[in-house]
């Protein structure tokens, strides 16, 4: 039986919870996540649990903060006028890849949005909590050329970039 390892694809059922469990996301009520092991496109620390499980291998994996979206850095989001958002409606949660000064790409997180600001912060929304991860293994494939050379898992027949 095939088992998870570096060039797998894996398709995961999971439930994410905080410490006092309340449902942050769920995959159980559509189709199960695939993610290509070793590219790094899931939390370490849930990665590195589901190293060498098998289809029917149900864990339950606590994530620290340290092996998950890190601490939160401690400064303040920043506000940036909502007029900004032309074309895009800005939502709580929203990831945004920003370019600097120096022309580095940065991540934010949209943390707020009010009729004249969006509030944009350096730190993932999960940031400084711990996670708790219940997984179902569904199938575990090798991976395809195209999504080695890609970096991610193709779900299911088609190509999707999200």
């Amino acid at each position: 039986m095939t088992s998870i390892s570096a060039d797998k694809v894996a398709f995961i059922h999971y439930t994410l919870t905080n410490e006092d469990g309340d449902e942050i996301d769920s995959s159980r009520d559509g189709d199960p996540m695939p993610y290509l092991h070793g590219a790094e496109s899931i939390v370490p620390g849930l990665e590195r649990q589901l190293e060498g499980k098998s289809v029917g291998d149900r864990i339950k994996a606590v994530v620290t903060p340290d092996e998950g979206y890190g601490d939160p850095c401690g400064r303040d989001p920043q506000p940036v006028p909502r007029k900004a958002f032309e074309g895009v409606e800005p939502q709580p949660g929203m990831p945004l890849v920003v370019e600097d000064d120096d022309g580095q790409q940065i991540q934010l997180w949209i943390t707020e949005v009010t009729d004249d600001e969006v509030m944009l912060s350096p730190d993932h929304p999960l940031a400084g909590v711990t996670l708790h991860f219940d997984v179902e293994v569904v199938e575990v494939r090798d991976a395809t050329a195209e999504e080695l050379e890609h970096g991610h898992a193709h779900s299911g027949d088609g190509h999707h970039h999200h």
